[in-house]
């Protein structure tokens, strides 16, 4: 999650060096270091309650699921960002002996918040799509239960939703499925809106 916190024009050697001794995170795009927030406690309830019903479910699948605090590099644009969680099938791709950088994710989920959630449907998607291994998105609300997947295919990428605690998500790329139940577990949602009382009319009898 992006705060309003920037630092001025970097080079990328730059970025890496501050980052690799930096307590707080920050993503790199286009020269420009954005600080990241600190996550909700609902916000990381959900990752991983996800993050492990995928990690148990990738054992022995030769696919390993990371949270949080592995980078993502796109080399067309030269940005670094942190995904919520992501799948990789087969040897990371790393970009250096530092093994934190990794440029070849099939599945990246991110969990919603108010502060991210334009960046992450918006900016931060156009981003993932220029990596070439990139293959299923999956956006996952905290304020409801409701998950957005969008899958790559040959005329581009195929919206999925699931919606509801008894609805099942299903990743086809690593065979994966899971209730919302599970992926929400845990998870209180706001009360929904209660009917207004009756106002009485005055003019009526009593």
């Amino acid at each position: 999650m992006h705060s309003l916190a920037q630092i001025p024009y970097i080079s990328p050697e730059d970025y890496l060096a501050i980052e690799r001794g930096s307590t707080v995170r920050h993503e790199y795009i286009n020269g420009v270091m954005y600080a990241m927030a600190g996550g909700s406690l609902p916000h990381n309830d959900i990752t991983f309650n996800l993050g492990s019903l995928i990690k148990a479910h990738l054992r022995g699948r030769g696919c390993k699921a990371n949270i949080n605090d592995i980078r993502v590099l796109n080399k067309a644009t030269g940005s670094y960002l942190y995904p919520d969680l992501l799948v990789i099938c087969g040897e990371p791709i790393l970009t250096d002996l530092h093994k934190d950088t990794v440029v070849n994710p099939l599945v990246i989920v991110e969990v919603l918040s108010p502060s991210t959630e334009a960046f992450d449907k918006g900016d931060k998607f156009a981003h993932y799509k220029l990596l070439e291994s990139f293959q299923v998105y999956v956006l996952v609300s905290q304020d409801q239960p409701l998950i957005q997947k969008f899958t790559r295919n040959s005329e581009g990428w195929q919206l999925t939703e699931y919606a509801g605690l008894d609805s099942v998500l299903t990743l086809e790329a690593i065979e994966f499925a899971a209730p919302l139940s599970e992926i929400y577990e845990g998870i209180t949602f706001a009360e929904p809106p209660r009917t207004a009382p009756r106002l009485v009319n005055p003019t009526e009898n009593g």
